[in-house]
């Protein structure tokens, strides 16, 4: 079997990854919710995103476009950053999310970060130019699986570190920041 493929995919992820804004999702995420559901919901995310990416290469650039996927991520990171900054008791908010919520926001946020970013673009090349799928599929969640360890990690340490009230404060900071930078390269 030709390892090419995997190790160059999981490489090019790995790097491209780190303190990418799909990263900082994660920690950020992680400073708010379940650490575990966090993770799960980001490789859930991953796992479909990317794997659509392998599956049908160039193809799923024609039916999402760039624009309007830039147009809703930054509007739900804005929303969510809003959000995050007038909620009120972070850690009774922490306590009553359950479980499916936020595995299900943390899959939509990830996704959304994910669609047309420049991994995805990168998974897409990877895919085409091996004509490997498989190995470049399990490169690449390979290294999504290290990067999203870390940025849960971080997470965890930033949270012991940073007072809850701060840590509210600095993520929806983030969120929003996001938000308005998505929506500048919408329109700039």
């Amino acid at each position: 079997m030709d390892l090419l493929p995997l190790i160059t995919s999981f490489l090019l992820v790995f790097i491209a990854e780190l303190g990418d804004k799909t990263q900082i999702t994660v920690i950020t995420l992680c400073s708010k919710w379940s650490r575990k559901t966090v993770f799960i919901g980001a490789m859930l995310a991953f796992l479909i995103v990317d794997g659509l990416s392998v599956l049908i290469g160039e193809t799923l650039a024609a039916f999402l476009p760039f624009f309007w996927i830039q147009v809703v991520s930054g509007t739900i990171f804005m929303l969510s950053g809003i959000f995050t900054l007038f909620s009120k008791e972070v850690e009774e908010e922490k306590k009553t999310y359950s479980c499916q919520f936020t595995l299900l926001s943390a899959f939509a946020l990830v996704s959304l970060m994910e669609l047309g970013d420049k991994t995805q673009i990168m998974v897409i090349a990877l895919a085409a130019q091996y004509n490997m799928p498989v190995p470049v599929f399990v490169g690449v969640m390979l290294a999504f699986t290290l990067i999203t360890v870390i940025g849960v990690a971080i997470g965890e340490i930033l949270l012991k570190k940073i007072p809850q009230k701060h840590m509210q404060t600095i993520t929806a900071a983030i969120f929003i920041i996001f938000g308005i930078l998505l929506l500048l390269r919408c329109f700039l």
